[in-house]
């Protein structure tokens, strides 16, 4: 799939090269509710890890896969055994992906989801992407599941992490202020600043507008994959397929 070319994006930067100055831009569509998200997370991460895979610079970008999620959270299997006809559908599609999850490494707990709109989220999200952490080089680390990973530095990527967990491994309410601004707490970010973003809905224009650049892209599913602004990868590909294509797409830029 082709991609219309986007501004440049800022500065988690994972790779070989601890400026980000040869970084290949890297904005990834993903919603912190998503299963396939994280686990497309996860496998990114392992692309990172192979030798052919050149650095990169990376932005998350939001996309709600239930923007009328209601204010008041409700347990996920519940939620899912109304969208899928039934609560027999909803544990089958459950154990899925929670087998798949853990296929990366990822300890599913989706019996204490809670179904939550993460508009706030992604506000939070933007506020941590947009104050300019420091890049960083990563390293290789072990994913659980014997590949390796080379975890994406900076603090927009740490807060994803963090949310990603709240959600799936710990069931916490990723819509409630106070889950968010600890979660920012934890990863570095300043409490009262996350806080203040929070409360004075701060992001929501820019937000609005990435979600809306979202569809005007035909970014429709998620997780998907904006390389160079030339190219979308959509779904949770496996590691090798994407180092492929960020090799592909560096190669061709120093043609």
């Amino acid at each position: 799939m082709k991609y219309h070319s986007l501004p440049g994006i800022g500065p988690d930067v994972t790779g070989s090269n601890p400026t980000g100055a040869d970084a290949l831009d890297v904005r990834i569509y993903s919603d912190v509710v998503c299963p396939w998200c994280y686990i497309g997370k996860r496998r990114f991460e392992a692309a990172l890890a192979l030798p052919e895979c050149p650095p990169v610079r990376v932005r998350w970008m939001p996309f709600q896969l239930d923007p009328g999620a209601p204010a008041q959270g409700e347990p996920v299997a519940e939620a899912y055994a109304k969208k899928f006809g039934g609560a027999a559908r909803a544990q089958q599609i459950m154990a899925q992906v929670t087998e798949a999850a853990a296929g990366e490494g990822l300890e599913f707990h989706l019996d204490r989801a809670i179904r939550s709109n993460t508009f706030d989220a992604h506000r939070l999200l933007w506020w941590a992407g947009s104050i300019g952490a420091n890049p960083e080089t990563s390293t290789s680390t072990s994913t659980g599941s014997g590949s390796g990973s080379a975890r994406l530095p900076g603090q927009q990527s740490a807060l994803k992490e963090s949310l990603l967990a709240a959600y799936f491994n710990e069931g916490l309410d990723v819509s409630d202020h106070r889950v968010l601004a600890a979660r920012a707490t934890e990863v570095g970010l300043d409490t009262d600043q996350a806080t203040e973003v929070l409360a004075s809905g701060t992001g929501t224009d820019e937000v609005r507008s990435e979600l809306a650049d979202a569809m005007a892209h035909d970014v429709t599913a998620v997780p998907t994959f904006i390389l160079d602004g030339r190219l979308a990868i959509p779904g949770a590909q496996d590691p090798a397929t994407i180092a492929r294509h960020l090799a592909r797409i560096a190669a061709s830029t120093t043609q």
